[in-house]
């Protein structure tokens, strides 16, 4: 029987722990995975969030800080195939590994429409896309709410085509058509003209256009979020979507 060399060096437990830290640090410093994104439910109270990458042989755990997570472009979503960026580490005290996740971005054009897919499904079930939710437009608007950013092609052309053909009031409430608060300051505009008095000092619109220029589907995804399909369905004026808008 074989027995320990004499000139095998002893480590301690935090010693090995640290060795594999480092190299599992220095060896995978920057990396892109791809997966399917498992176990989300959400922020922690902490801020930061929880999940799992996963493939048919495997399964990565990631987290993503409270700090990067506000700084995310697309948001984690259960059952959604992306590509994460970031480093991986060693977990503190045990023998466990993770990626600390600093972007995310959909595993391509597919993985948004079945993402899309899923989300109109479960919306439709609720009948917020039912035949009868749907209010009839009025023929002379008097007044008109436009959500958009007042700095686009997209008012200007409003603006311009009503001024030709029937000059009304127009009320802009002034939105980010794009990125991480995107969808929030859309279903707030909603919600505020919604919220205006018809006595008001502040008229209340009869119509709303919800509108932004043409673009990808990444760039044009806050106005697929949940929390603007549900803000449209309360809605009590009729709203137009003019999402995709082309010049005139």
């Amino acid at each position: 029987m074989s027995t320990p060399a004499k000139n095998v060096i002893d480590y301690s437990v935090s010693e090995i722990s640290g060795a594999v830290k480092r190299a599992v640090e220095d060896g995978f410093s920057y990396v892109r995975v791809r997966g399917e994104i498992s176990g989300f439910r959400g922020q922690h109270s902490s801020g930061h969030c929880y999940f799992s990458l996963k493939d048919d042989k495997a399964r990565l755990e990631a987290v993503v800080w409270r700090t990067a997570f506000g700084r995310l472009k697309f948001k984690p979503e259960e059952g959604i195939e992306v590509i994460a960026t970031g480093r991986l580490t060693t977990f503190p005290g045990q023998s466990k590994y993770q990626i600390v996740i600093d972007a995310l971005e959909p595993a391509g054009i597919g993985a948004l429409m079945a993402l899309l897919e899923d989300r109109r499904k479960k919306l439709a079930a609720e009948g917020l896309f039912d035949d009868a939710r749907k209010r009839p437009l009025p023929y002379l608007p008097r007044v008109i709410g436009v959500v958009t950013s007042p700095t686009g092609a997209v008012i200007r052309d409003i603006l311009h085509r009503l001024a030709d053909r029937f000059p009304v009031q127009v009320l802009v409430w002034p939105v980010r058509v794009q990125g991480d608060t995107s969808a929030a300051e859309v279903a707030a505009a909603i919600h505020g003209f919604n919220a205006l008095a018809p006595t008001g000092d502040m008229p209340r619109p009869d119509v709303i256009i919800v509108a932004r220029g043409g673009g990808s589907l990444e760039d044009l995804w806050s106005f697929n979020e949940e929390v603007v399909v549900r803000a449209v369905a309360d809605s009590t004026i009729p709203l137009i979507s003019a999402v995709g808008h082309e010049t005139d």
